[in-house]
This record gives structure tokens, C-alpha cells and sequence, in this order.
């Protein structure tokens, strides 16, 4: 068994996801070599079952570690948001997809002149917002501010909250 952060997981798991892909693209490169008639040629270095063996170690503990980062993000809590690490990813996913509307919104002026490349008339038309710029902004700078705080207890957990892994 190993204690582990799930930072230091997730670090593990982007090496091991390296290492599978630099196996694959060196048995994609070597599983197969071509020679003309009488031509004598050192044949690539490939091993298929020593390949195979490796890769499904790999996905073995890929496997493994995901699942207990998994749990983790599912039981560990957020003391100041009282929500799971999970469900601390979605509320993130959420309040930056909003983030990104008001952001949008916040920067229209009151009023703008339309412009209809496709109905060319000599109508100017002007569009006016429908709602309080000012609502807008402090909306944006309150989502804002909050998306701060969760990713500052989100880092902090993920950094200093570990688990156990059988590796």
C-alpha cells in the first residue's frame, strides 16, 4: 500500500499515460519492417508479447489509480463548501460556462447599431440591452471571486488530502 495525494496520482498518471503512448508508437514503428529481394537487414528490435504484457500492466494500474482518484473525489469533502470533490468539478464547469455569458454581456455598450449585412436598407436600427450593465458586472466579479475560492480549496485538498493505493 502507498499513501498518495491525489495531485501526486494525478502526476503518476500522466507519466504512465506517456509511457504507454511512447510503448504504442515504438510497436506501431517496429511491429512491421519491410525488405526488398536479396536485401539482408537488421530487423527492428520488437518483442510482441513483452510489449503486450507491459501495456496491459499499464492500463492495469491507469485502472487502478483513476478508480482511486475516483473514490476519493466522491467521499472527500470541502470543508467551506460542503459539497464532494466531484461534485466540486461540476459546480466549477457550471460557474464557468455562466462566466463566460456575462463575460459577453459585460462588455456591450447600452446601446449599439445594429448591422445586417444580409438586409441592406436605409433603416438604422439600433439594439438596446435588456438588462442592468451593473448587475452584469457584479454578477461576473461574484462568480468570478467564487470560482477563486474553490479552485484555492480544491488545490489545497488535492495537495495535502491523501489516500491509499495498492500499486
Amino acid at each position: 500500500m502507498k499513501t498518495i495525494t491525489s495531485a501526486s496520482a494525478n502526476k503518476l498518471l500522466r507519466s504512465l499515460e506517456d509511457e504507454k503512448a511512447f510503448l504504442l508508437s515504438m510497436e506501431e514503428a517496429s511491429k512491421e519492417y519491410t525488405l526488398a529481394e536479396n536485401e539482408t537487414l537488421q530487423k527492428p528490435d520488437y518483442d510482441y508479447k513483452a510489449t503486450a504484457a507491459r501495456l496491459k500492466e499499464l492500463d492495469d494500474t491507469i485502472r487502478k489509480i483513476k478508480h482511486h482518484i475516483n473514490v476519493f473525489n466522491v467521499t472527500t469533502i470541502l470543508p467551506n463548501f460542503q459539497i464532494t470533490i466531484d461534485e466540486a468539478l461540476v459546480k466549477m464547469a457550471q460557474l464557468n460556462r455562466r462566466k463566460e455569458t456575462l463575460d459577453i454581456m459585460r462588455k456591450r455598450l447600452p446601446k449599439f447599431r445594429k448591422n445586417d449585412y444580409y438586409n441592406r436598407t436605409n433603416i438604422i436600427e439600433y439594439i438596446y440591452l435588456n438588462y442592468d450593465l451593473e448587475d452584469v458586472k457584479e454578477d461576473y466579479q461574484k462568480i468570478s471571486e467564487e470560482i477563486m475560492k474553490l479552485q484555492l480549496e480544491l488545490d489545497t485538498c488535492n495537495q495535502t488530502k491523501t489516500f491509499e493505493i495498492d500499486l
